[in-house]
């Protein structure tokens, strides 16, 4: 039996999610379980094992010990049955027998966790990095999907380390195709038009990858503008038929789909198209999700003027979905109540929610955003300029950088321009604030 120093070392030492610093926040980490769950595990996912090692250590960050065990044994068992390999092991689990050696040894098991840490050595040995210098290319094809779900610094890692792996072993089509996806995503992140260069990453990807709907729906969305309309809704519509047959996935295109109908094809089309796939797979929670975001993006963009029975049936759905996400549904609450404020018959009802949404026990960056909605939302449906300002200061003074404390500034830079009364005291706000 080593010592407790040692045991501490080498598993400090591992290559595992338990080591790779993601530390996300508890809001964060309810999210991304849900976002996980709504993937699906349909066998032939080249990532299932990936996916229920995240899942796992999700689980165990949460305080779901049983459940994170019972994840990261069935992420061994995916392993193996996408692998295909000879045998039942190889340097694939490594990081989850990485994970299963630091579970053990938080539950106080440390023979189990010595034998988990006995197992990574004798894969490490048997199966070595092609180069020298480097993690084995499981390892990094591992470590780059997982910090992919993570935000943009760590998305930049992640291409990095999938170009690593890729360079190693060039023949792995997934690790190729999400390499061009983490890119894909971090372009998009800068609200910014994809350059040549991308868009021909793309192009290729797509054809290296024609099954990988998720890909080809990205690609026509960046294309569409380009794109003589005709066959944008020809692309569209053959997209949807093959997504329609394919199992439900977070991954399998619809919900950007969706946003290439409203955008390119007809408001109309997309609802029958999102209430088409609900008909067919009614209990599925991610489905619902999408056809209530569709029908928030109708209500809510600008110069929409929906009729009542749709505000009914996007609020209906709104209402059917929160439940389904119990642990992550600040955003949707605060959706609900902006289709709230369309309504006929339940304006006061946006009120209520805000209300309730500003009691509650909230993350510092969760205050943040109900700060800066809120006073949206006095400004533009209650025309309370000053109760708007008031939010819009609360939401800025957090020192925490973020779309919506930027939003509050600019909003504040702008009103202290017209609205004499406080100019000064808004100038002096500004100029002492604290930066994150």
């Amino acid at each position: 039996m080593m010592s407790q120093t040692s045991l501490e070392s080498k598993l400090e030492a591992l290559q595992c999610h338990f080591t790779w610093d993601l530390d996300p926040s508890r809001s964060r980490l309810s999210r991304l379980r849900y976002q996980l769950e709504d993937i699906g595990t349909e066998e032939g996912n080249s990532w299932l094992g990936h996916i229920y090692n995240l899942r796992g250590y999700v689980q165990y960050k949460l305080g779901f010990t049983e459940d994170a065990q019972s994840l990261f044994n069935k992420a061994a068992e995916a392993f193996c049955q996408t692998r295909r390999a000879d045998s039942d092991e190889g340097p694939w689990l490594v990081v989850n027998y990485g994970n299963l050696a630091w579970l053990h040894h938080h539950l106080g098991e440390q023979a189990e966790s010595q034998a988990y840490l006995s197992k990574v050595d004798a894969l490490m040995n048997k199966y070595p990095s092609p180069s020298q210098d480097e993690l084995h290319p499981e390892i990094y094809a591992e470590k780059a999907w997982t910090l992919m779900k993570f935000s943009t610094d760590k998305k930049l890692l992640a291409a990095d380390y999938f170009l690593r792996a890729i360079r190693m072993q060039p023949d792995m089509l997934e690790w190729k195709t999400s390499h061009i996806l983490v890119l894909y995503s971090i372009s998009t992140s800068a609200y910014a038009r994809l350059d040549a260069d991308m868009l021909e990453k793309m192009r290729i990807a797509k054809e290296q990858d024609p099954e990988n709907l998720y890909l080809a729906v990205h690609y026509l969305e960046q294309n569409a503008k380009t794109m003589k309309k005709e066959r944008v809704e020809d692309e569209a519509r053959e997209l949807a038929q093959k997504i329609l047959r394919n199992p439900v996935s977070s991954y399998s295109g619809m919900k950007a789909l969706l946003w290439v109908y409203i955008k390119y094809v007809s408001v109309d089309e997309a609802i029958d198209l999102a209430e088409e796939a609900l008909r067919r797979h009614p209990d599925v929670r991610f489905l619902k999700s999408c056809v209530a975001l569709l029908y928030k993006w109708i209500i809510t963009s600008r110069g929409s003027f929906p009729n009542q029975s749709m505000i009914d049936r996007a609020i209906r759905l709104h209402e059917e979905m929160i439940p389904l996400y119990p642990q992550s549904c600040l955003v949707k609450r605060i959706d609900l109540a902006n289709i709230h404020t369309k309504s006929n018959h339940s304006q006061a009802k946006a009120e209520q929610i805000y209300q309730e949404l500003l009691e509650s026990d909230l993350e510092t960056a969760e205050k943040q955003l109900v700060y800066n909605r809120f006073a949206n939302y006095l400004y533009i449906y209650r025309r309370d300029r000053q109760g708007s300002i008031q939010y819009h200061m609360k939401a800025a003074e957090i020192p925490y950088k973020s779309y919506y404390r930027e939003n509050s500034i600019r909003f504040l830079r702008k009103i202290k321009d017209t609205f004499r009364k406080r100019a000064d005291e808004l100038e002096e706000f500004l100029e002492n604030l604290q930066e994150p």
